[in-house]
């Protein structure tokens, strides 16, 4: 099984740190410091959040875009339920995310947006492709 590992560039840690946890994220202290949050969906995701002096690291010649205007990438979540992805938007709107687009409801697939604090969006969304209208 892979696993996919996604590192955000965040301005404040401990307020980002504390947005994941009240979306269902859970803290891996053994891999978080000063730095970073290595946050914990599943088996399979994690969310690393970092600091911008340590992101920086990683980018070479690269800068860090401010992600409240600049999107470079859509993490997109896929949940169980219409009912799962309401409460997990709920909660990433409780916890001070923002959201992004008006709800959406193809039938095969429902989703809801939105941006945490530091203006990464995330697609909740539902999906059955078995109701997918054939093309």
């Amino acid at each position: 099984m892979a696993k996919l590992y996604i590192n955000l560039p965040v301005t404040d840690l401990l307020r980002a740190t504390t947005f994941y946890e009240a979306i269902g994220f859970t803290k891996n202290t053994d891999f978080s410091n000063e730095d970073a949050s290595a946050m914990i969906w599943d088996e399979s995701l994690s969310v690393m959040l970092l600091t911008p002096g340590f992101c920086t690291n990683f980018l070479g010649k690269k800068t860090i875009s401010d992600a409240h205007t600049t999107t470079e990438v859509l993490n997109a979540l896929e949940l169980d339920s219409h009912e799962a992805v309401d409460a997990f938007f709920d909660k990433a709107i409780t916890a001070g995310g923002k959201k992004t687009i008006e709800t959406y409801d193809h039938g095969f697939m429902y989703g809801r947006d939105f941006e945490d604090p530091d203006g990464h969006i995330w697609e909740a969304f539902w999906m059955d492709v078995s109701q997918m209208p054939k093309q």
